[in-house]
């Protein structure tokens, strides 16, 4: 049932994505009274599923779901050759009108994707706002060594992360993409036992993770062991009480919940001195630990409270323009280092069941919107490329138009055309090929 709801998420985002973009191209083209051939979601090779016409437009869905498609009168694409416009130019086709209202039909379904992310980014801040956990709430610090992705970065578990290259954290999630996604050495400013110092993140360490399939990240939130109440009359006798926060056992000092668990069980059926922290006081205190590795108290299920930034109407206007700027710049910085071959990311691109599985398996609004915004601002991104057969390619030969007073001949935009899909294939069975191998192999 999860992969169903996955599969549904992803088929109504992407013909929403693809219906935007391509009434982006749609309606600016009738804007300058060039004529639409056809509109259609999907693509329709060899037969439909249903078309109608109004007008000089025929509208209809295809049956591969890839993409979709705004035929353009008078423009050489991937359905229309030079040999099928070698005719005289006509007023309504997309060839006669000047270079920067043919630019201007090129970028709108570009344009259209990054406000249809502005769009929702601004109605996820107004009806959600903005929740995250704050970087000075996290007074335990963060865990490195639990896959030692951390340590070889150079922290040590109970390091809090102050500021990035001179940038204060805020958000405890935007540690991880600042990180990772360096181009270069970073200078860190941390805490460390209760003192300010600076590392230096090696730019070559953090490409060496970035590499690993199995990466998740380097470092998790840690949690101090609070006692939320006493279960047992023995704890209550050796004085434990509600609050009391755990710092170490027979003399062993740990700062994350987590790690106090096998030390537990290591003194099954015996007795173990508990380090305890009660307001100002540091307490010693002898509890008797029961044959399940366990001492009869119930621990603080998040001692951190997330914070919830809200928004108004107008608010969520500027809030959904820096969250459509920041996600533009976290994918373009992304973009840049998997192409760059050293990086190696390029071993991680994702098809159709990767973009399917960023959906989660049960129905979440909230999850739904952030992901088709930022789909929305893959597809942008992607669609402005410089490559043929992409708006950008077509983009690209108009401004050469603009700047020199020359334009590109049908039979070069044509032969452009088939190495642009000839390359858009290629990446498409690379990236659907790693899902595949992944599935079958990881």
């Amino acid at each position: 049932m999860e992969t169903v709801i996955r599969i549904i998420q992803f088929f109504l985002s992407l013909t929403l994505l693809v219906t935007v973009h391509e009434f982006g191209h749609f309606i600016v083209a009738r804007l300058f009274k060039i004529r639409v051939d056809k509109f259609y979601i999907f693509f329709d090779w060899g037969f439909s599923l249903f078309k109608f016409r109004r007008g000089e437009t025929e509208y209809g869905m295809g049956w591969l779901p890839l993409g979709g498609y705004c035929q353009i009168a008078g423009m050489v694409d991937e359905n229309q050759s030079s040999k099928d416009l070698a005719a005289e130019p006509q007023p309504w086709e997309f060839r006669s009108k000047p270079a920067w209202q043919r630019f201007c039909v090129l970028v709108a379904g570009v344009t259209m994707n990054v406000i249809l992310a502005f769009i929702i980014y601004c109605g996820i801040s107004y009806a959600w706002g903005e929740r995250y956990l704050a970087v000075e709430d996290v007074n335990a610090g963060y865990g490195y060594a639990f896959n030692a992705d951390g340590e070889q970065l150079g922290f040590v578990d109970g390091d809090g992360i102050v500021a990035i290259n001179g940038e204060q954290m805020v958000n405890s999630a935007s540690i991880l993409s600042r990180i990772i996604l360096a181009e270069k050495d970073l200078n860190v400013d941390i805490v460390r036992d209760g003192n300010p110092q600076s590392i230096t993140i090696e730019y070559d360490k953090v490409n060496a993770l970035r590499q690993k399939p199995e990466f998740g990240g380097f470092c998790t939130v840690l949690y101090p062991f609070i006692i939320d109440s006493v279960l047992s009359s023995e704890a209550t006798e050796a004085g434990l009480k509600a609050n009391d926060q755990v710092v170490g056992i027979d003399g062993i000092n740990e700062v994350d919940f987590a790690q106090y668990a096998p030390l537990l069980s290591q003194r099954a059926g015996k007795s173990a001195e508990l380090t305890v922290v009660r307001g100002n006081e540091i307490l010693k205190i002898l509890v008797p630990v029961n044959n399940e590795g366990k001492i009869g108290v119930s621990v603080a299920a998040l001692p951190y409270t997330m914070r919830t930034k809200s928004f108004s109407l107008l608010e969520s206007i500027p809030a959904g323009a820096r969250l459509t700027a920041r996600t533009i710049e976290n994918y373009w910085s992304q973009l840049k280092l998997i192409v760059k071959p050293d990086t190696g990311l390029y071993k991680q691109v994702g098809g159709f069941i990767a973009i399917g599985k960023i959906f989660p398996g049960t129905w979440d609004w909230f999850a739904f919107w952030s992901m088709t915004a930022f789909l929305s601002i893959i597809l942008a991104i992607m669609n402005i490329i410089p490559i043929p057969g992409l708006d950008g390619g077509h983009t690209l030969f108009t401004l050469w138009e603009m700047i020199t007073r020359r334009k590109v001949s049908d039979k070069v935009l044509e032969i452009a055309q088939y190495i642009g899909l000839f390359l858009l294939l290629a990446l498409m069975l690379f990236a659907n090929g790693n899902d595949i191998y992944k599935e079958l192999f990881h």
